[in-house]
């Protein structure tokens, strides 16, 4: 595996990489968020190791940017036992969270599991090509990820709301279970963390329907999870 390591504390950082060396990883130090956008700019990695608290940029912020335009996993770390920072990492797109101080060897089975499910998404579960998703009043446009209504105007999407509206374009009219969502959206099995898909979809509720004690764009489907309940044409 080749490994970018992002961490301000050098003595964690250099002993991390050199554990990973020792394991036959290929890896890439970065000791700020500037840093690891130069590397990713340059470099292609199977994994991303981010630390949230960083002086300047944190963690998160980059963890957002990276999940807008780059295609690799990323596995937060953290000194604070907060869920807060957890849940919203999780949300905005980042696969894994592990809470300082860890043990190397978890960290490194994380980071092993982090790129084999990575690698086994199936092609279908991938973004697609550039293009257009129309349905009902709205416009996805895939390239720009920006969703337009009737007025032509721009409605705002977070990364992890963009990867799974996504989802439900790309499979109108089928009932996705929270478990195909989290895998297909975060690339991780789902577990303690489900509710981040059940507050996505809140979210996006709140953006695309026009009466939420009555959704008529995604459904509930009790027992099952959730559907796109509209038709979906694409150009």
């Amino acid at each position: 595996m080749k490994v970018l390591v992002v961490d301000d504390d050098r003595d964690l950082r250099e002993s991390l990489a050199q554990y990973l060396m020792r394991n036959r990883c290929d890896v890439v130090q970065g000791a700020s968020a500037q840093e690891a956008r130069r590397h990713l700019s340059r470099h292609s990695f199977d994994v991303v190791v981010l630390d949230i608290m960083m002086p300047g940029e944190d963690g998160l912020s980059l963890c957002r940017q990276i999940y807008g335009g780059i295609d690799v996993p990323v596995l937060l770390v953290s000194a604070k036992t907060d869920d807060t920072d957890r849940i919203v990492g999780l949300e905005i797109g980042a696969d894994d969270y592990l809470t300082k101080p860890f043990n190397p060897r978890e960290l490194l089975a994380r980071m092993k599991a982090i790129v084999r499910r990575a690698r086994s998404i199936p092609k279908q579960q991938r973004l697609p090509e550039a293009r257009s998703f129309y349905f009902g009043s709205w416009m996805l446009k895939t390239a720009e990820r920006e969703l337009y209504g009737e007025d032509s105007v721009t409605t705002p999407l977070s990364t992890g709301e963009f990867r799974l509206l996504l989802q439900f374009l790309m499979r109108p009219k089928t009932v996705l279970s929270r478990e195909h969502l989290l895998e297909a959206t975060q690339g991780r099995e789902a577990g303690l963390f489900d509710r981040s898909v059940d507050n996505q979809v809140a979210r996006i509720r709140k953006k695309i329907e026009p009466d939420l004690r009555n959704p008529s764009y995604i459904k509930t489907v009790w027992g099952g999870g959730y559907m796109l309940a509209v038709d979906v044409h694409q150009q």
